[in-house]
């Protein structure tokens, strides 16, 4: 769920005015498939809900598979006027791209690590170099020839020994999130022959260079539940539970500190974290418990020399804070604070170096990089001046260095990798990603933050890009993106792909409602849970805000989102449709009921802290109130393509499919629906960074086309 047209025989070309709709409709000879109504009733609360296409829930069945390619042809017929036009964006989106290209080399225990590419693959090389960049190149993984013979491949969870002799890696060949945990002799070249499958794709190594410890998954939920510990040489059925998470609502994983004394075992689910450390050195030892859970507490740690510092919401701390406690006395009555809790500023992050720390902030939904030295000289802010920029700090596994490695870019400037040295304030731009093409100038674009009021009175942030010169006539196309879920904030942030929209006119906008942080923990809350309506309603604010502003019309207003964006799609399809011309809606979370009372299905128990657990009354009633799919009804909705992944493993197919088949059934009007599924993915689409601009242009055409534009 959750850390993104049509064709008749002798019209080619779709617009929006009734008399071409009219003109289409009246030659097309191409009718959508229509799925088979089998009753099934569901009750619970002494409610009956009749979903008519639940039989579509089975991946096995051959008559779900034959539904699933029907709509997939239907897409293909009703958009084949618009093939060329898909393969032309293409082709553009991919000749922005520097195909061989790689990134800035980071330094870690003795080598310079370095992804790379090369010019018609689709897939990384990762390699390294040691001790100068003028070393000979060790290639650690062609990730091309890995990837040959399969229609997806996924490799993650990189991990080096200490000694630099080994590398622990994870393969998905699937698209299920299922990854197969391999280790590989960098002295050889030659994979051991000790794979474990269902696994995370993550592991670490203990500092005896033989010990790794990973996470497993349950087959069925996927959920994240069981650490191991593996010894080199022996058989992975062999290998030790470590730790079993058996509270169904909990996920676990397992890291090393960046200080490199200790591997930690981390529990979270929405509301609460714990965590277990051991001396990184005696991997054989028990985990102590660092500070046991307790309901609303959420913390973080890292470590420095003797002490952890904890990013904490303790003692109702919503916006966190930064606390310190000793190694030897680590329970939450020792910790002491560092960062006192501010309501106005958000701690989301911390970064430990030897001689610095460094905080990222968020103040007024802009992020802040806040350094401080340990002997506490130093206390600055790193400054930026624009109000639409996204910054993070990158990655920067060095302990003993005074160099802070961050990206930058904002809607107007490509994504830069900055080094900042701590200690003279200076900076070097690295990199800043090119765009090629020969026709981008960052000059002509414009980027604003606005503020729409919402019905309860809110100010809802908007952000929004644009090529320079548009007028604020009501006549410019506007696609407006959201997510609003899990307190994940969508940041304005530069894509080379996005100028295909931008140069034919469109505006891009980004809604920052209630559900993310963009202001704040108190953002999230009001977005969750039993005010989640709020998520929605701030959408269709900003839409109705835009519209009032003149910078687009009912006619030329686009809303997108996916995964739980996708849920926020098909609510404002329900409670606003006629706000807009077109909806793209990939992977939704859409059919929310059937899926939280079903807890065999992957995310479902976690995820009970952010939606409501239905098995109570009053959070099924909520729920139903604004499942997308319980609430589809008899009226005109917009023009709506759907997206999806057959081997989706975090909103499963059937939830976009049963949603489609049901407004077949009782939409009216004739604008256009379509559903598309890769038969070959799951909820991250394609796993080539090309393949996965196919998808893009896919999305592009079905809206340029609503415009009546193809070239």
């Amino acid at each position: 769920m959750k850390n993104i047209i049509v064709i008749s025989l002798v019209t080619l070309i779709f617009a929006t005015s009734c008399n071409t709709k009219e003109s289409i409709n009246k030659n097309m000879v191409i009718s959508p498939p229509t799925a088979d109504k089998i009753e099934k009733h569901l009750e619970i609360h002494g409610d009956v809900r009749v979903d008519n296409y639940y039989w579509l829930n089975n991946r096995e069945d051959e008559e779900v598979i034959d539904y699933l390619e029907r709509e997939n042809d239907y897409y293909d017929k009703m958009t084949e006027h618009t093939k060329e036009f898909q393969k032309e964006l293409f082709e553009e989106m991919k000749g922005r791209i520097k195909e061989d290209d790689e990134s800035v080399p980071y330094k870690y225990n003795g080598y310079y690590y370095i992804t790379r590419y090369e010019k018609g693959k689709d897939y990384p090389i990762y390699t390294r170099k040691k001790e100068t960049l003028d070393a000979e190149e060790e290639i650690l993984f062609d990730v091309n020839e890995m990837a040959e013979g399969y229609s997806y491949y996924s490799l993650r969870g990189l991990n080096v020994s200490p000694n630099n002799k080994m590398v622990s890696f994870g393969v998905d060949t699937l698209s299920r999130r299922k990854y197969t945990l391999f280790i590989k002799n960098l002295e050889t070249g030659k994979i051991l022959n000790e794979k474990i499958p269902l696994t995370t794709g993550s592991s670490t190594w203990a500092n005896n260079n033989k010990t790794l410890f990973y996470t497993r998954k349950d087959e069925q939920t996927l959920r994240a539940d069981k650490i191991y510990r593996h010894t080199l040489g022996t058989k992975a059925t062999n290998d030790k539970l470590i730790y079993n998470e058996e509270d169904e609502t909990f996920g676990t994983f397992v890291y090393k500190t960046k200080s490199e004394k200790y591997l930690v075992i981390g529990c979270y689910s929405t509301l609460t974290t714990e965590y277990r450390i051991l001396n990184a050195d005696t991997p054989y030892d028990d985990f102590k418990v660092f500070q046991p859970r307790v309901r609303g507490l959420e913390y973080s740690i890292s470590h420095y020399k003797n002490d952890f510092f904890i990013l904490t919401n303790k003692d109702k701390a919503t916006n966190f804070k930064l606390m310190k406690t000793s190694e030897k006395n680590t329970l939450q009555e020792n910790w002491v604070d560092i960062i006192p809790h501010r309501k106005e500023v958000l701690l989301e992050g911390v970064d430990i170096f030897k001689d610095y720390f460094v905080i990222n902030e968020r103040n007024n939904g802009l992020t802040m990089l806040r350094i401080m030295s340990w002997d506490e000289q130093q206390d600055y802010y790193l400054p930026f001046d624009n109000e639409t920029y996204t910054v993070e700090t990158s990655l920067n596994p060095e302990f003993k260095t005074d160099i802070l490695r961050y990206n930058y870019n904002s809607l107007t400037t490509p994504a830069s990798v900055i080094d900042f040295n701590m200690k003279t304030r200076e900076q070097k731009v690295l990199k800043e990603t090119e765009v090629l093409g020969g026709k981008f100038d960052k000059n002509n674009y414009r980027s604003q933050r606005l503020w729409a009021t919402a019905a309860d009175g809110t100010k809802i942030p908007v952000t929004m890009v644009y090529r320079k010169g548009i007028n604020k006539n009501g006549e410019n196309p506007l696609l407006l993106y959201g997510y609003g879920s899990y307190g994940y904030t969508i940041d304005p942030y530069f894509s080379s792909v996005r100028l295909s929209l931008l140069d034919r006119g469109f505006i891009f906008a980004i809604a920052h409602i209630r559900g993310g942080e963009y202001l704040g923990r108190n953002w999230y809350e009001n977005g969750k849970l039993l005010k989640k309506k709020n998520t929605f309603t701030d959408f269709i604010d900003v839409s109705k805000f835009l519209i009032k502003e003149k910078y687009t019309s009912k006619e030329h207003l686009y809303a997108n989102g996916g995964s739980a964006g996708g849920l926020l799609m098909g609510a404002i399809t329900n409670m606003a449709p006629e706000l807009y011309n077109g909806v793209v809606a990939a992977v939704p979370f859409v059919d929310v009921l059937t899926t939280m009372l079903d807890d065999n299905i992957p995310l479902t128990t976690g995820e009970y802290d952010e939606w409501g657990n239905p098995n109570e009354e009053k959070y099924y009633n909520y729920m139903k109130s604004y499942s997308p799919y319980d609430n589809v009804e008899a009226k005109s909705y917009p023009n709506i393509l759907v997206t999806t992944g057959l081997h989706d493993s975090q909103v499963q197919y059937w939830e976009p499919a049963k949603w489609v088949a049901k407004l077949r059934e009782l939409k009216t009007g004739n604008n256009i629906l379509l559903l598309h599924t890769n038969m070959d993915a799951g909820h991250g689409g394609a796993s080539g960074r090309f393949e996965v601009l196919k998808e893009v242009a896919l999305k592009y055409a079905f809206l340029l086309d609503l415009e009546g534009i193809n070239d």
